[in-house]
């Protein structure tokens, strides 16, 4: 696919274009209004595809929980292996379109390797992730940022105090759930570990109080993102903080979503997912 038409779709889900003016582009990148219908499938995400874990896996166990962050409640899917046990712990952050089903698979993934996986709703406190993909999307756009790191912090604490918690707690985030995370390192020092996939860079001059050991997945191809990344690793540098930075070449932003055809890079995919897990084993476990 043309390289314009996915920087335009990136522009759309994350600039703050309308859909009408999205498609009025796309029409005139593709040559023409079917081109450009026929188009869409392939650049939105198709969440039949998100089932790498199915819900009614034997591994598994799932439910939706409520937690408190300071006086709001927050809600969550919290997967675990099925086996009664004590395990450590992973807060799953989302992209911009809320707590979907690919999100919901990912903290799947994370139980079947053995984790106690929490996929948070940050759009729970104002009403909770619609259907609509589009709709999320423009309630992303009015949450506060030291709000939501206050979710993720009250995240952190209520799977560090599960019962079937080891009491080590790591952070995985996607895009905008990547610079959740980043910003939740920053403030949460009792994080044991954190891994940022194509996610915006907290401010340089706060990198100084990141505790947590960092593995940075980005993507070769995210004009917008790599932009942040000299000043926020010098910082890391400066800091001597802990961290581990990958750059996967031809990869697009969310080259983890395997529910999106036009950005989904299986072979980087698995590259970084394998990274990540061990990852979480080395500062994790035990």
């Amino acid at each position: 696919m043309d390289q314009k038409i996915i920087d335009l779709y990136d522009n759309y889900t994350h600039g703050g274009m309308s859909r009408r003016g999205f498609f009025d582009k796309l029409v005139a990148l593709a040559g023409g209004t079917a081109a450009a219908t026929a188009l869409l499938p392939i650049l939105e995400n198709n969440y039949a595809k998100a089932d790498m874990v199915s819900e009614t896996d034997s591994r598994i166990k799932g439910e939706t929980v409520t937690f408190k962050a300071g006086a709001q409640d927050v809600s969550g899917y919290l997967v675990s292996p099925a086996a009664d046990g004590k395990y450590p712990s992973v807060l799953v952050a989302h992209e911009n379109r809320g707590l979907n089903p690919h999100t919901r698979d990912v903290a799947r993934r994370l139980a079947v390797a053995g984790y106690l996986a929490m996929a948070v709703d940050f759009l729970s406190p104002i009403g909770g992730t619609p259907a609509d993909q589009d709709k999320a999307r423009e309630m992303i756009g009015t949450l506060n940022a030291p709000d939501v790191t206050g979710w993720a912090q009250g995240a952190v604490a209520y799977l560090r105090g599960h019962a079937q918690s080891n009491g080590k707690v790591g952070a995985v985030g996607f895009c905008w759930g990547g610079g959740v995370i980043g910003r939740l390192a920053v403030a949460e020092p009792t994080l044991d570990a954190g891994v940022v996939y194509y996610g915006q860079q907290p401010p340089a001059e706060e990198v100084a109080k990141i505790q947590a050991p960092l593995l940075l997945n980005y993507a070769g191809v995210d004009e917008r993102i790599n932009a942040g990344i000299p000043a926020f690793e010098e910082a890391l540098k400066a800091g001597n903080k802990q961290y581990t930075l990958y750059m996967y070449e031809g990869a697009q932003h969310a080259f983890l979503n395997d529910t999106n055809e036009a950005r989904y890079n299986k072979e980087a995919a698995e590259l970084a997912w394998g990274r990540t897990l061990d990852f979480f084993k080395q500062h994790l476990a035990g």
